[in-house]
Formats: structure tokens, sequence, C-alpha cells
């Protein structure tokens, strides 16, 4: 007669559930560990790119539809329907923003030569702070836009401060620059693109790489 099978003990089933729990706590960690490593790897790869390097999906596109109050002190605010008839620059700016003083000199100069209209957006500002900023250094603006909570920046997609965009006749955003504007980001891009919309009219919205 064959022999008869020897069933493990309860105690012997209890140890081997205490084996698996073991074990596959491990497994669970090891993969947990995984997914935060490749987060890790992503996170890296997305802080090594440039932002200036990112081409804006607005490009070629109306500008988004908005309608902001002027800075204190300022009669003229800024709308969407002002940017419709002219090429024009909107220049995103913040009294709290080192790097617009930087580029400050070079807005003011494109006014007092009358280059071309430049128009200020100004992002998250204190109002006495933002008027008390251009009474101080200058105002290069034709109109300016308070944007008190940052709402009509964000759908501009803009990434920080200052950003300017040149705006084709058409109420359409031809051209981003992330930054202070440098003389060398001025003659080599954006007023060489002014005058190219301005020769070509509302059917030229592209962007210089």
């Amino acid at each position: 007669m064959p022999e008869s099978l020897e069933l493990p003990s309860a105690s012997a089933n209890e140890r081997g559930a205490r084996a698996g729990s073991r074990r596959f706590p491990f497994r669970g960690f090891a993969a947990a560990l995984g997914v935060f490593a490749a987060i890790g790897l992503l996170l890296a790869y997305g802080l090594r790119l440039d932002p200036r390097r990112i081409p804006s999906p607005l490009i070629g596109k109306p500008v988004p539809e908005f309608s902001l109050p002027p800075v204190k002190g300022r009669a003229l605010g800024l709308s969407s329907a002002d940017l419709v008839g002219e090429v024009s620059l909107v220049n995103v700016f913040a009294s709290w923003c080192v790097a617009c003083r930087e580029e400050h000199p070079i807005l003011m100069q494109l006014k007092e030569q009358g280059v071309v209209p430049v128009h200020g957006l100004n992002y998250k500002d204190k109002p006495d702070d933002a008027a008390a900023w251009l009474d101080r250094h200058g105002d290069p603006y034709t109109r300016t836009g308070a944007d008190l909570d940052g709402r009509v920046a964000i759908d501009w997609g803009v990434y920080g401060v200052p950003e300017t965009f040149v705006i084709d006749r058409a109420g359409r955003i031809a051209y981003k620059h992330i930054g202070p504007i440098t003389p060398e980001a001025l003659q080599g891009k954006i007023l060489p693109l002014i005058e190219e919309l301005r020769r070509d009219g509302a059917d030229t919205a592209r962007r210089i790489k």
C-alpha cells in the first residue's frame, strides 16, 4: 500500500506564512525604491532643461483674452484689444525683480527713440511698489496692466520675470524672449523681427531660432 502523505502541521503553515510575509515586504520596498529612483531621474533631467530653449505653444496664436487696469498712477490699462493694429512689445516686469533693472535702460531707450510701442504687464506687484519703481527708474511703457494675482501671466505661459513678447499687427505672439533683454538679443533677434513684421504685415508670425 502506498505510504500516506504527511500533511504539514499547523505550526509549519504558520511559519511559512510568516516567512512569506517577510519576503514580500522586501519586494515591495524594492519596487517603491525603483519608482522613487525613476522619479528622481526625471526631476534631475527636468532641472537641466533650459526654459529659454523651450518653444512657447502660443507662438503664432492670438494673445490670450484679457483686460487689466493700469498700474497705480498710470492712466491707460492693458487688454488684448490694445494689442491689435501695430507691432508692439509686451514686457512682463515687477518691482521686486532684480533682473528687470538690467534691461530697463534698454526699454527706456526704445521709448525715447520711438522704435516700437512697449506695453508693461506688471506681475504680482503691490500697487504702491510698482508705481514707486516706475517713478524712480522711469516709465518706458505706453500702457501698463496690473496683473495682481498673476492669472494673465499664467495664460501667457510666463516662466518668470522678466519676459518680453513681440506681438504682430493681428495681435498674435510672434516671439518670446525669456530673461532680461540684452543688447545682443535686441539687435540680433527682436529688432530684425519687428522690421520683418512691419514689412510683411499681419501674415508673418514666426519664431527666430
